[in-house]
């Protein structure tokens, strides 16, 4: 650990999408609210009062429904989310130009300059926070540490509304009170793996040495083994390019029939341009989404030299994906097509989007 200690802070909203819905209807604040669902849908973002019920994000809105019986499902307001979005963007740029947005509601801010003389990191996280509240109406949890990987560890640990600041010399005993589970960069299947390895926390992950780790993980061994002793000298960085620009919708009933196929993956190529457009994005690879009505999820894609430059011929690629699956073996009940393999447009960075429908 011998690159300079940074101040940063990691903002999350507390349950952005549902907590804009109840401040913007009063009839909502209170009550269990999903934000997406529907007949056929899944939950893309649920209010505390539903986590209650244990109901959480990419659940089918059936099962959310049985496990909350009184579950309020309203339509996302995508247009209204990014608007919020922008204010508290605002907001961080008052405090400091080194701003890395990872969604609509969550950011790292690397505040190592005090612009205003606040006199500590946590006294800018408190500021930033009653700056959301005073002029959204909503609230923000945020974690404050020396590095990215323990400033997103610490935002999770008093939400909702809540401030946790990790010093570095509290970091290495801190994560070994951890769940593998919570760490960024470990996935549910790594951490299933961990787990039946007899490593369920970080106090047991920071048992083991480089060597083994990368044995067993390959080069995500390294990185397993620094963030266990919180070890993370990744910058903020102002200008995060996008991997990828999508769109996907989930049907209100299975479709065979290869003609409402083709004219729902219109449909969908079209409302993924008009984000390929807003981002400013350009790409060489498209890629198309087949969700079956079992759930089984499959994808093929096809790159080409020069980038796809325009509507008809994005779309043309998603047809052409799609008639190679043809005819399907069971019904389809989701469709998404994105355009990925970015490239910079009048060296313009795209903005990163992938908000699903």
């Amino acid at each position: 650990m011998n690159a300079p200690l940074r101040k940063i802070i990691h903002v999350d909203m507390d349950a952005f999408f549902a907590s804009v819905e109840q401040r913007d209807d009063p009839s909502l604040r209170g009550r269990p609210v999903a934000v997406g669902g529907g007949h056929r849908g899944v939950v893309a973002a649920a209010s505390y009062e539903a986590r209650a019920f244990g109901v959480r994000s990419a659940m089918p809105s059936v099962t959310a429904k049985r496990r909350c019986p009184d579950l309020v499902f309203v339509k996302p307001r995508f247009d209204a989310y990014r608007e919020v979005s922008l204010q508290i963007r605002a907001i961080f740029a008052d405090y400091t130009d080194l701003i890395e947005p990872l969604s609509l509601d969550e950011a790292y801010l690397d505040v190592s300059e005090d612009r205003y003389g606040l006199g500590s990191a946590k006294a800018i996280a408190e500021a930033i926070r009653a700056r959301i509240r005073g002029e959204t109406g909503l609230t923000a949890s945020a974690g404050v540490s020396y590095c990215k990987f323990v400033a997103k560890l610490a935002s999770d640990q008093n939400k909702p509304d809540g401030l946790c600041v990790i010093r570095p010399e509290q970091a290495q005993r801190y994560i070994a009170t951890l769940p593998v589970g919570r760490f960024h960069g470990i996935g549910p299947r790594t951490a299933e793996r961990l787990e039946a390895m007899g490593i369920q926390t970080g106090a047991d992950l920071q048992q083991l040495s480089m060597d083994e780790l990368k044995g067993r993980f390959g080069s995500s061994g390294e990185w397993y083994w620094r963030i266990a002793r919180g070890i993370d000298e990744r910058p903020v960085r102002s200008s995060r390019q996008a991997k990828s620009v999508s769109a996907e919708r989930t049907f209100d009933s299975d479709y065979s029939d290869p003609q409402d196929l083709h004219r729902e993956l219109e449909r969908v190529a079209g409302l993924a341009w008009d984000r390929i457009e807003r981002a400013r994005a350009s790409g060489r690879t498209v890629t198309l989404k087949v969700k079956y009505s079992d759930f089984q999820l499959i994808s093929r894609a096809r790159s080409f030299t020069l980038p796809v430059t325009d509507r008809e011929a994005f779309a043309a690629a998603g047809h052409f994906l799609l008639d190679q699956l043809l005819p399907v073996p069971r019904g389809v009940r989701l469709l998404g097509l994105g355009l990925s393999n970015l490239i910079d447009v009048n060296n313009q960075v795209p903005r990163q989007l992938g908000l699903a429908i």
